[in-house]
């Protein structure tokens, strides 16, 4: 791509079949901080306030933070905070380029510049994609885990914080000894209410510091719920160099993601916000029945595809749907087993949701890795299916699907295929799945080693009969017979 002129506001203007910022961005003053700036924010949430700047209202331009690796700022940088955001389906690529990131930032470099920036009366919010993991909880009871040794870091280290979340504290206990009122707290991560878990999990941490600026937070900060939605693949050399000869222009961190987007936020803000909802945003007052929906629906759909389509051998999502009998599986999964969970949603089309869901997970030209999907596992089980089953066994109905799903989890997580190639096993408890799965001599034993993990699936589950059943049942299956087949047994 050496022949492309790297992205840039002059390069910009060349280019003719590109959106562009609509906006000066000179006169765009940092409002939002948003701790996590990976793939999905950049696709979803800074598209969404990239149009509000372009509204007028230009008080809300984003300071990015990366809590871990530099990637982001070393891209960016050289483009003046710019990328593309490449929409593609069956139809074609189109592309847009964004211009509300102002500034990156990398914590581990400098700690105090991201206090400083977070502590400036300017910012009224502080976004977070920090993914599960990031939140430094036990997901079986969505409590801040006091032994994560981030946690530890940072209660002995208040001023070099690590965590997303000993950052956000020092920062607003900075703010209440200046006098400063503190930003809304605005949690875009695929957890079940996840401001009331944020919430949770920071004033936690702040009573561990200090008793009265953990009520001091609780009782003064906002912490509203949302709902965020959009497919957003891991960007490959390929997508860049597709990116360069479609726009003249390269751009070493373009996003590749669909058409659809979705975001209900619940309208809770103690500071202001941008007028998003004049640009596809949903306002409501409680967020969590959408929000159930998508986690148990497409979240949920979307993990079990994932591992029992890595184990059958299949890279892409859309290769799994396209297989033989996964489709079938996936429908009536959802059908069956999680709508009869759901609450109603009152003038909502949960059927032609489910419909359109399955359609995206179709899309051929968005090439979503099955396991990218499976990354992080033991963050993202409790919510996605865990939770889903805990109400199949309250209602006293079959979960067979579901269970083949974490049967498939099981399986992937202890890191080999179905031919005995190793698996890049990408989560937290990795290690641990490994070392207490390795003697297994029987499925008993090897669902006893899952099932000890109990900050996956808590107290509850390990003893519940039908559970034990149910999963012993699917991963013998898993076992005998692979994925592949197994799906099919069960849509025949």
């Amino acid at each position: 791509m050496n022949h492309f002129a790297r992205l840039s506001e002059a390069s910009l203007q060349l280019a003719t079949n590109v959106n562009k910022p609509g906006y000066d961005r000179s006169k765009v003053r940092v409002g939002i901080v948003h701790l996590g700036i990976g793939a999905f924010h950049r696709a979803h949430q800074a598209v969404y306030t990239d149009s509000a700047l372009a509204g007028g209202d230009n008080r809300w331009g984003i300071l990015g933070v990366s809590l871990r690796s530099s990637d982001t700022r070393d891209a960016l940088e050289p483009q003046e905070g710019l990328y593309t955001v490449a929409s593609r389906d069956g139809g074609g690529d189109s592309f847009r380029v964004i211009g509300s990131i102002v500034k990156v930032l990398v914590a581990p470099e400098n700690p105090e510049a991201v206090l400083a920036a977070l502590a400036d009366p300017d910012v009224a919010i502080v976004s977070l994609t920090v993914t599960e993991k990031g939140y430094c909880y036990s997901p079986a009871t969505a409590s801040l885990d006091e032994t994560h040794a981030d946690i530890v870091h940072d209660l002995d280290n208040p001023a070099a914080p690590r965590s997303a979340i000993g950052f956000i504290v020092e920062s607003l206990a900075r703010r209440r000894a200046n006098d400063v009122a503190p930003f809304t707290l605005l949690s875009c991560d695929n957890l079940p209410s996840n401001g009331e878990t944020l919430k949770r999990v920071v004033t936690r941490f702040a009573e561990l510091r200090d008793p009265a600026l953990g009520r001091y937070i609780r009782d003064n900060t906002a912490f509203p719920s949302t709902m965020v939605d959009r497919i957003v693949p891991a960007t490959t050399d390929a997508d860049r160099l597709a990116v360069a000869r479609s726009t003249g222009y390269s751009d070493d961190w373009p996003v590749m993601t669909e058409p659809f987007s979705q975001w209900v936020v619940e309208d809770n803000f103690s500071s202001g916000r941008p007028k998003w909802e004049n640009f596809g945003v949903t306002f409501v007052d409680d967020v969590a029945a959408f929000e159930l929906m998508k986690l148990r629906l497409l979240n949920g759909s979307h993990s079990t595809l994932a591992y029992l389509g890595y184990l059958a051998g299949h890279e892409t999502v859309s290769d799994v749907m396209a297989a033989p009998g996964f489709g079938a599986f996936i429908e009536a999964m959802m059908d069956q087993e999680i709508t009869p969970t759901l609450p109603a949603l009152t003038g909502f089309d949960v059927e032609a949701y489910k419909a359109q869901l399955r359609e995206r997970f179709r899309n051929p030209a968005l090439r979503h890795r099955t396991w990218q999907i499976a990354m992080d596992g033991s963050q993202k089980l409790p919510q996605r299916l865990l939770n889903t089953i805990r109400r199949r066994l309250e209602q006293k109905k079959p979960f067979d699907r579901l269970a083949l799903g974490v049967a498939g989890w099981m399986r992937y997580a202890a890191g080999t295929d179905e031919n005995g190639n190793l698996i890049d096993v990408r989560d937290p408890l990795s290690k641990e799945f490994m070392q207490r799965t390795a003697d297994a001599a029987s499925v008993n034993d090897f669902l006893d080693a899952y099932l000890s993990f109990r900050q996956v699936f808590g107290d509850d589950l390990p003893g519940n009969s039908e559970f034990r059943r149910t999963v012993g049942t699917a991963l013998e299956k898993l076992l005998e017979c692979g994925a592949a087949r197994a799906v099919t047994g069960m849509t025949l």
